[in-house]
């Protein structure tokens, strides 16, 4: 039995998630471009468009888990690429947060938006190189990596929301000039 086998399941159900929810992001963009504030463009590029990515990366990486590859190198190098572009990509993200102007990041926004990313594309990277010498156990490592992105793409998204939705009440609450 090749060892991605087992994790047939786990890739379906959090490919299936994270392409859902890559769906209802543009849904609530849809929403949200009704009432925009000002600075949306910059504070999307920091906080919304890497939901999109996070989830994205979550189903690709489910996908080319589920590949009929001939031995397990091949995944491991497809985990390895995709980490390491997320890695690079969440650096930009981060730079993004710090210059963008239209809302303040507070250590739960660093944490879920930059470092969690981090990690978990890191996770992703180290686990490719594992998997040579552990492949079972680096497994476990992207698996671990895909299922972070997928929860931190669900918080970022339900942020992002809660987010909007507030500003839309504080607006109708606003005297008008």
């Amino acid at each position: 039995m090749h060892a991605l086998d087992a994790w047939d399941s786990f890739y379906v159900i959090v490919g299936s998630a994270a392409g859902a929810l890559i769906g209802l992001q543009f849904v609530v963009m849809t929403l949200m471009a009704e009432r925009p504030s000002s600075r949306v463009k910059e504070a999307n590029a920091a906080f919304g468009t890497p939901t999109v990515v996070h989830f994205a990366a979550a189903l690709l990486l489910s996908v080319l888990l589920r590949a009929p590859w001939p031995a397990m190198d091949y995944a491991a190098i497809a985990s390895g690429l995709v980490g390491a572009g997320g890695f690079v990509y969440s650096l930009i993200v981060t730079r993004r947060m710090r210059v963008q102007l239209a809302y303040a990041p507070d250590v739960e926004d660093w944490l879920c938006h930059a470092v969690m990313p981090l990690a978990a594309y890191a996770v992703l990277i180290a686990s490719a190189f594992w998997a040579a010498s552990h492949p079972e156990q680096a497994l476990f490592g992207i698996g671990a990596g895909v299922l972070l992105l997928l929860f931190v793409g669900i918080h970022n998204a339900w942020d992002s929301v809660a987010f909007a939705a507030l500003m839309v009440r504080q607006k109708r609450h606003e005297p008008h000039e």
